[in-house]
C-alpha cells in the first residue's frame, strides 16, 4: 500500500514538475519576443528617416494602392531598334503582376506606330471619378532629334495639336502621365530630344505627369546609373512605387514635389550636385520650366565596384522581377557607395574601361577575343576559307593579301558614326573623342597575336584544312585594321602601326573619314582607307548617323588630307539602293578632292534581321549592278581612273587610277617585301616614298573581264547544295 501511494506522489510531481518546466518556456519565449520587438522599434526610431526613403525608392510590396479610383494603364512604345519596345513590355509585365495592388482595372501595351493625337483624346474620355487614364511612355530618339521613323505620325500630330491655338489646352486634361526617354549623350542637343519633346507637347495639352521626365542613356559614361538597361531598371521600380502609392494620383508637379522627393536621393552625397549643375543639365532646366523640376535633386548613381550580386541587381533589375523589400537597402546602398567612388575618381582623374561588363559579354558572344579593356581581333570567314583552299578574299584578288595569313582586328572598339549597315549590329561603343584607360601598344599587338594565333590552331585537325596552310597561317603577314570602330582613334596608333612594321607584317587601315587630324598626323601605312559612304551632306547624315555636329566638314577634310598622302589610298563606297547609288555625280566631285590610287565599290552585306538596322535585301545591288555603276563612274566623270579587277563573290569592284596601268598591264598587287624595306629607310632616314614604289603586277585571273571573275584558279571553288546566287562579302 505504501508502494502505491509513493508511486502516486512520484507521478503527480512528475506531471507538476513537467508543467512547471513547460509553463515556464511559455513564458520565457513570450517574453523574450516582446522585449526583441521593443529593440527592433527603438532600433528603427533612432535610425531615423533614412532607411525609410531608401524603401520607398524602389518597390514597396504592401497593398497600399487597393483603395480609391481603379487605374487605366496604357503603356505606349516607340522603337528603331526594339529596345525601348523591349522595355516596354518587361514593365507591362511587372505592372501585370502587382495588377490588383495597383487598383488597375485595365492594362495594355500599344506601338506608337498605331497611334495618334485622337487616340489618346479617345483614352482622355474613359475618365470618370472611378476612373484614371495613366499613360506611360517609352520613346527612342533617331535622327535629328526625332522621333523613330514609324513614330512620325504620332510625334507630328502630338506637335500639331500643342501648337494648335483651336485645340483647347485641356485637350488631355484627365490623362495622367509618365514618359522614359532613350537617347546617347552623345548626340549633344539631340540627346533625349523626341521625349523632351513629347513631354513639353503632353504638358500643353493639359495632360498631368506623375514623375519628371527621365532620360535614359546609351553612353556608359555619363549613364545616371552606368547604362541604358539600368537607367530603365531604377526607373520601372520608381513607376511601380508611384502607381502603389497611396490616395489619388498628383495632379500637377507641384503637388508631386512631395513623393518625387521620395522617390529620389536623400542622402547628403547628392547635395554636391546641386552645387555643380552641368551645361547640360541646366539645358535639360530650360526645356523643362515646371518649378518641380527646377527643384529636382539630381537622382542616384548606383554603382557595380560592390560584388558583381549587387551590380546585377541594380543592372538586371533582380531578373526582371520585382525587388524584395528586403533586398532595397543593399542595392541603394551600392547605389550610393558608386556616387561617392565616382566623385572621388572623378576627382582623382581616373577614367573608366571602353568595354563594360556588358559590352564584353555580347561581343564575345560575336566571337571577339577583346585584348585588354578597348581592343579586340576576330577571324575572318575568309581566313577559314583560304586554310581550306577554299579562295580568299577581294584583297587577295585586287592586292595579293593571303588571306590566310591576314589578321582583322582594331586598336579601338569605339566609333563616331551609327551607320545603318553596320555588320556589327552596333554592339561596339561610341564616342567622338578618347577619354579612357589606354593599354600601350606592345601589350594590345601580343594579345592581338597570341589570340589570333589560337584561333587558328583550332582549326587544327578540321576536315578539309590544308596543313601548310594551317603552318603558314601561324605566321601573320597581314593586318586589316578594319575588325570594327575607329582604329585611328587610337592615341598611339602610330606606334602600334610601326610595332605591325617591325613584324613583318602590313597594314590595311580604315578611317570613317571623322579625323582629318589624325590622317594627317598619320605613319605611312601599307593602303589607307576611307569609307565615302555616300556623297551628299543630307545623305550622309541618314546612312552614316554621326555623332560630330560638323561631321560633313570633317569629312571633307579628311579626303583632302588622304590627297597629301604619298603611300596607297582607297576610297571605300558601299552601295546601298534607296540609299546613295543615284549619287554618281557628287562622287565624282569627291574623287576629285581626294585623288585617291583606287577605289573599291562594294555591294553592302545583308547581314541578316538586325534591331539596329531597316536594311533588307531590297537594299542590297547585284555584282552586275555594282559593275554598270562603276563603269558609269569611270566613262562619264572620271577620265583618269578604270575597271582594274573585281571579286564577284564578295560583289566587289576596283577601280584603279591609270598610273597603276604600266605598259599596259595593270599593277595593283603589292610587293609587300618591298614595302618592308622602304618603310625602314624612312623610319631610319627619313627618306619618303610613293604607291608606285612598292606596286607589283596584277594577275591575268585577277583583272576586270577575266572569266574567273576574281577567283584564283588555285582554289577550289566551292558551292553550296542549294546552288543559289549568294551575295555578300567579308
Amino acid at each position: 500500500m505504501v508502494n502505491i501511494v509513493n508511486g502516486l506522489i512520484a507521478r503527480l510531481w512528475y506531471v507538476i514538475e513537467s508543467l512547471f518546466s513547460y509553463g515556464y518556456a511559455l513564458v520565457e519565449s513570450f517574453v523574450f519576443i516582446a522585449v526583441s520587438s521593443l529593440l527592433i522599434t527603438w532600433r528603427q526610431l533612432i535610425s531615423g528617416s533614412a532607411d525609410s526613403d531608401e524603401a520607398d525608392v524602389l518597390v514597396p510590396t504592401d497593398h497600399r494602392a487597393s483603395q480609391g479610383p481603379k487605374k487605366l494603364i496604357r503603356i505606349y512604345y516607340g522603337s528603331q531598334t526594339g529596345t525601348a519596345k523591349g522595355f516596354a513590355e518587361q514593365l507591362f509585365k511587372d505592372v501585370d503582376k502587382l495588377k490588383e495592388d495597383v487598383n488597375c482595372e485595365e492594362i495594355s501595351l500599344h506601338d506608337l506606330a498605331s497611334v495618334d493625337a485622337d487616340g489618346l483624346s479617345d483614352f482622355n474620355k474613359l475618365a470618370t471619378p472611378d476612373r484614371i487614364p495613366v499613360a506611360i511612355f517609352l520613346l527612342s530618339t533617331y535622327e535629328d532629334g526625332k522621333a523613330p521613323q514609324k513614330v512620325h505620325w504620332f510625334a507630328n500630330t502630338i506637335e500639331d495639336y500643342a501648337s494648335d491655338f483651336r485645340v483647347s489646352k485641356a485637350f488631355l486634361k484627365n490623362v495622367h502621365y509618365i514618359v522614359f526617354g532613350l537617347g546617347n549623350s552623345l548626340y549633344d542637343i539631340n540627346f533625349n530630344k523626341a521625349s523632351l519633346d513629347l513631354n513639353q507637347n503632353l504638358k500643353q495639352l493639359g495632360a498631368l505627369p506623375i514623375l519628371v521626365l527621365t532620360k535614359g542613356d546609351e553612353n556608359p559614361l555619363t549613364s545616371e546609373f552606368g547604362s541604358l538597361v539600368a537607367d530603365f531598371n531604377m526607373w520601372k521600380r520608381r513607376v511601380l512605387r508611384s502607381l502603389l502609392s497611396e490616395g489619388e494620383l498628383p495632379s500637377s508637379m507641384e503637388s508631386n514635389t512631395e513623393a518625387q522627393e521620395l522617390i529620389e536621393s536623400s542622402s547628403d552625397d547628392d547635395q554636391d550636385d546641386d552645387d555643380r549643375t552641368s551645361d547640360k543639365d541646366r539645358k535639360d532646366q530650360k526645356n523643362n520650366d515646371s518649378k518641380s523640376q527646377l527643384r529636382q535633386r539630381k537622382p542616384l548613381k548606383p554603382g557595380s565596384n560592390g560584388s558583381s550580386e549587387k551590380k546585377g541587381m541594380i543592372q538586371n533589375g533582380s531578373n526582371g522581377g520585382v525587388l524584395d523589400l528586403e533586398d532595397i537597402g543593399t542595392v541603394v546602398k551600392a547605389a550610393r557607395k558608386k556616387v561617392a567612388q565616382e566623385k572621388e575618381e572623378r576627382y582623382n582623374g581616373i577614367l573608366k574601361e571602353m568595354v563594360t561588363p556588358d559590352l564584353r559579354q555580347a561581343l564575345t558572344k560575336q566571337g571577339y577575343k577583346i585584348i585588354g579593356t578597348h581592343s579586340g581581333v576576330k577571324l575572318c570567314r575568309w581566313t577559314k576559307s583560304m586554310l581550306r583552299g577554299r579562295g580568299g578574299c577581294y584583297k587577295h584578288t585586287f592586292y595579293g593579301i593571303e588571306s590566310h595569313r591576314c589578321m582583322e582586328a582594331t586598336p579601338s572598339l569605339a566609333c563616331a558614326n551609327k551607320c545603318v549597315f553596320c555588320w556589327r549590329h552596333h554592339s561596339n561603343p561610341v564616342g567622338t573623342e578618347w577619354k579612357w584607360q589606354m593599354e600601350d601598344p606592345n601589350t594590345i599587338l601580343d594579345g592581338m597575336l597570341q589570340n589570333h594565333y589560337k584561333m587558328i590552331n583550332e582549326f587544327k585537325g578540321a576536315p578539309g584544312v590544308m596543313q601548310h596552310r594551317l603552318d603558314e597561317g601561324m605566321q601573320a603577314r597581314h593586318c586589316a585594321l578594319s575588325l570594327v570602330g575607329e582604329p585611328i582613334m587610337y592615341p598611339e596608333i602610330n606606334r602600334f602601326v610601326r610595332l605591325l612594321h617591325e613584324k613583318g607584317i602590313s597594314t590595311f587601315l580604315v578611317t570613317n573619314a571623322q579625323f582629318p587630324d589624325a590622317i594627317q598626323n598619320l605613319d605611312p601605312v601599307t593602303q589607307l582607307y576611307v569609307s565615302v559612304d555616300a556623297a551628299t551632306k543630307e545623305t550622309l547624315k541618314k546612312i552614316d548617323r554621326p555623332l560630330f555636329k560638323d561631321f560633313w566638314e570633317r569629312f571633307i577634310d579628311s579626303l583632302k588630307a588622304l590627297r597629301d598622302k604619298k603611300q596607297r589610298t582607297v576610297y571605300r563606297l558601299t552601295l546601298v539602293k534607296e540609299f546613295n547609288v543615284t549619287e554618281i555625280e557628287n562622287y565624282a566631285k569627291l574623287v576629285e578632292l581626294g585623288n585617291p590610287d583606287f577605289i573599291e565599290i562594294k555591294g553592302v552585306t545583308y547581314c541578316g534581321t538586325s534591331k539596329a538596322s531597316t536594311l533588307t535585301m531590297e537594299n542590297v545591288p547585284w555584282h552586275e549592278e555594282v559593275a554598270e555603276f562603276s563603269k558609269n563612274l569611270c566613262s562619264t566623270y572620271l577620265p583618269d581612273y578604270q575597271l582594274a579587277c573585281e571579286h564577284e563573290h564578295s560583289n566587289c569592284v576596283l577601280i584603279a587610277n591609270k598610273r597603276f596601268l604600266i605598259d599596259n598591264e595593270w599593277h595593283t598587287w603589292i610587293d609587300y617585301d618591298k614595302f618592308h624595306k622602304l618603310f625602314e629607310e624612312y623610319k631610319s632616314s627619313g627618306t619618303s616614298f610613293s604607291a608606285l614604289d612598292y606596286a607589283a603586277r596584277t594577275p591575268d585571273w585577277a583583272c576586270y573581264g577575266a572569266t574567273e571573275r576574281g577567283f584564283d584558279p588555285i582554289e577550289t571553288r566551292w558551292q553550296r547544295k542549294n546552288n543559289k546566287k549568294e551575295i555578300g562579302g567579308c
